[in-house]
């Protein structure tokens, strides 16, 4: 049996590696989610391979009419996208003047409040506080020099 050398022994042990942080996963809310939109993408997809297939064996005249109801709701469809798109770009306009406006005026006049807050503290540091802060400094200079001196009579007094 061989003795450890001292080298070894004098080590300290090395720490246990700290395990990476690994990320987090769904909540279960977000799972919920996940797996309803799903469900919901495969009964469309289902949906769509059943008409497929009903149409495909469907008599042509059913499959015609069943054409022309269907481009029927893609009219309807495309207008009331091109309501939505109007409204929208209204909206988009209104904000727009909005922040031309109103919201510029209000950030151009804070801007000039922090500006004079600025001024006045630069004012009221050079011409206020600098002067007190100095004379403060030398009152506790002048009271230093009264003590020494008190100190040095009263050590006279008693030699």
């Amino acid at each position: 049996m061989t003795a450890p050398s001292p080298a070894a022994s004098a080590s300290p042990p090395l720490p246990a590696p700290t395990p990476a942080p690994q990320p987090e996963g769904l909540t279960p809310r977000q799972k919920l989610y996940v797996a309803i939109g799903v469900i919901v993408a495969l009964i469309i997809l289902a949906g769509l391979i059943a008409a497929v297939v009903y149409l495909a064996i469907s008599p042509p005249q059913v499959a015609a009419t069943t054409r022309d109801i269907f481009i029927i709701f893609m009219a309807l469809e495309s207008f009331v996208i091109g309501v939505a798109l109007i409204i929208l770009i209204t909206q988009l306009a209104v904000l727009t003047n909005l922040l031309r406006h109103e919201i510029r005026p209000i950030l151009e006049a804070t801007n000039e409040t922090v500006n004079t807050v600025r001024g006045t503290t630069m004012f009221v540091s050079e011409n206020l506080s600098e002067p007190i802060i100095k004379l403060n400094s030398y009152v506790a200079a002048l009271e230093k020099v009264v003590t020494a001196l008190s100190s040095l009579f009263s050590l006279r007094r008693k030699l």
